[in-house]
């Protein structure tokens, strides 16, 4: 039986996700318990029209491959609130969005990984990183469905605290548009 929390000896890694990651990010969003949260299309030609960008260095938000111990885990997707403003638009109706906010999202792809703890080690992980790596970073805002209660709980056991409750736009259309917002400071 996997242990509910990951050994604090396990090292997390990642790079920057490539064209040659596609096949196994593809694999990753086909599976269900990622399929559920992000409803993504996963013909080849929708994984490089919609990763590809970001893979090439053509857009400023990052894609992320995790690695445990030197193992692919999961996906990772780190941008500043600043390179989109539209987002910042929707999310300001629920939350104050100060300058230097980052924001995440996440996902684990292998699903024997999953309730392990390897969530929260990943996020905690990257928000370390994020203030190593992006020093004008203020905080990281991270919304997510009120109804993915595995995602929340992981950001919480991460350090994040939640710091609002509203309506936004759901990544799958069969959520209603209950989210939380949470937020963790430099």
């Amino acid at each position: 039986m996997p242990s509910p929390e990951p050994r604090s000896n396990r090292s997390v890694t990642w790079r920057r996700l490539t064209e040659q990651d596609f096949p196994l990010l593809r694999e990753w969003l086909q599976q269900p318990h990622v399929a559920r949260w992000w409803h993504h299309e996963t013909s080849p030609e929708a994984v490089a029209r919609d990763f590809g960008p970001a893979a090439r260095g053509e857009e400023p938000s990052e894609d992320l491959l995790v690695f445990l111990d030197g193992r692919p885990l999961g996906l990772v997707q780190r941008s500043r609130y600043a390179d989109y403003p539209e987002y910042i638009a929707e999310l300001t109706a629920i939350v104050a969005v100060p300058e230097g906010a980052m924001s995440i999202d996440y996902l684990i792809g292998d699903p024997a990984q999953v309730g392990r703890g390897l969530g929260t080690l990943m996020i905690r992980t990257v928000i370390e990183r994020t203030w190593a790596e992006f020093p004008a970073a203020s905080c990281v805002l991270v919304p997510v469905s009120a109804a993915n209660r595995a995602s929340w709980r992981a950001l919480e056991k991460a350090g994040l605290r939640r710091v609002a409750e509203g309506e936004l736009e759901p990544d799958n259309p069969i959520d209603d548009r209950a989210h939380y917002v949470y937020r963790i400071d430099r």
